[in-house]
């Protein structure tokens, strides 16, 4: 598509914004894969629409509020990656837009008032526990909440799993064959403790040593998908002075993480440490990844169970990582794989999606929960905390009784001989 944006205007970042403009020649094949042009059937909520928008927005031809709605909409799954021809890069499109663009439409009080409460917890763990906990306990308050917060409201788990303090260190069990750092996360050292868990005892049991710095920052994905990069580059530089610098890999067991780690190099273009930035995010790999072409112990069988996997939409199509985790998946004896109808198709969390945008992640979630349901598998593993949730959620709702769980979780069941439906007798059949 020719365009005539302002290039050198744009910084850093506005070679890769013209270069992916100019390669999309409105061909369409982004568009059944696109979830609110799925949803909403408008040209303006698919993916070559946004870019049309984008432009005009550049070029100073169309007023910045009247394409934000759109771009407020999009999800960012970068499901349009996966599906077009022309390779186009929209990631190099959408998140520096919202950086030079977003930030200058003005927003509601609650739009301010819903960023404002996710940056002061999201990112922080011990923040976002008390929060919840407080949230917990203050549901019968929900009929006097605005109703714009009120899914957030919504979304709080009835009960906190027990704080988990991991170890610095976990040597490598039997021979030594490497030693990796893990990003532990945010949202999900509250929400699913046993992930990293989980991720520490499989590695180590597989030959690595592993390293979790004990204060690790936020890796910026959060602030950089919502278009503030001065925030995402803050905690970025926060969590890779963190890490080791004598690791093999920085591993990643949340495909939202990985995800923005990988972003790096569009993240600190033009900075003065993007030298450093881009070195550290060669080294980040989502654990599935690593195990599979390391090599990883097979476990005893387990009792037959169905399993279906859902694409996370950042390990998916961000980091082009689909065979992996489902290789750990058939790599338990027991295991049926299961492949799911749109399979690839977001869930509706998308970060802070579920939050921004509740009705649509709603609609995208009841569908991710109603294929899971025509699926007939007694358990649905995901990558990413953030998918594990919100489908959780979503079935609990349709009343369908799935166990819903991360791939190294089920491997780490596996090896300790323990179910992998939780609660379950493995002498039971599954």
């Amino acid at each position: 598509m020719r365009h005539e944006l302002p290039v050198e205007q744009l910084g850093a970042m506005g070679p890769g914004m013209a270069e992916a403009i100019q390669a999309c020649v409105h061909c369409g094949f982004c568009l059944p894969t696109c979830p609110t042009y799925v949803e909403l059937g408008q040209e303006a909520d698919s993916p070559r629409g946004r870019i049309l928008l984008m432009k005009e927005v550049l070029e100073g031809t169309l007023e910045p509020e009247a394409a934000q709605p759109h771009i407020d909409r999009c999800l960012g799954c970068l499901a349009c990656e996966t599906a077009c021809p022309s390779g186009v890069s929209y990631g190099h499109l959408v998140s520096p837009y919202r950086a030079l663009v977003g930030k200058k439409v003005s927003k509601t009080w609650i739009q301010r008032l819903k960023r404002w409460l996710v940056f002061a917890t999201l990112p922080h763990p011990s923040r976002l526990r008390w929060a919840l906990r407080l949230a917990a306990g203050t549901r019968w308050l929900q009929p006097l909440t605005p109703k714009a917060l009120r899914p957030m409201l919504r979304m709080v788990p009835p009960r906190l799993p027990k704080q988990v303090t991991l170890p610095e260190f976990s040597p490598a069990q039997g021979e030594r064959r490497g030693r990796v750092a893990l990003v532990a996360g945010c949202a999900q050292q509250v929400l699913s403790p046993e992930i990293n868990e989980a991720t520490i005892r499989v590695l180590t049991r597989n030959g690595f040593d592993v390293v979790v710095p004990r204060h690790q920052a936020c890796c910026g994905a959060l602030a950089w998908h919502v278009g503030e990069p001065e925030k995402a580059r803050h905690t970025a530089r926060a969590l890779m002075r963190s890490m080791p610098t004598d690791a093999d890999a920085v591993i990643s067991n949340a495909a939202g993480c990985g995800s923005g780690m990988h972003e790096y190099s569009t993240l600190f273009a033009g900075e003065p440490d993007e030298a450093e930035a881009v070195r550290f995010s060669s080294l980040v790999t989502d654990i599935s990844v690593w195990l599979t072409k390391a090599g990883f112990v097979t476990p005893d069988p387990v009792s037959p169970v169905r399993v279906g996997y859902h694409d996370a939409c950042h390990l998916a199509h961000a980091q082009r990582v689909r065979s992996a985790p489902r290789s750990l998946l058939q790599g338990i004896p027991g295991i049926t794989l299961i492949e799911l109808q749109e399979s690839e198709l977001c869930c509706g969390s998308a970060g802070t999606y579920n939050i921004d945008q509740p009705d649509i992640a709603a609609e995208l979630g009841l569908r991710k929960a109603t294929r899971v349901r025509e699926a007939d598998v007694r358990i649905l593993a995901a990558a990413n905390i953030g998918c594990l949730v919100q489908i959780r959620q979503h079935l609990d709702a349709l009343g369908h009784e799935t166990e819903v769980s991360h791939p190294i979780v089920l491997l780490d069941r596996a090896y300790r001989g323990e179910s992998l439906i939780r609660g379950a007798l493995e002498s039971s059949k599954a």
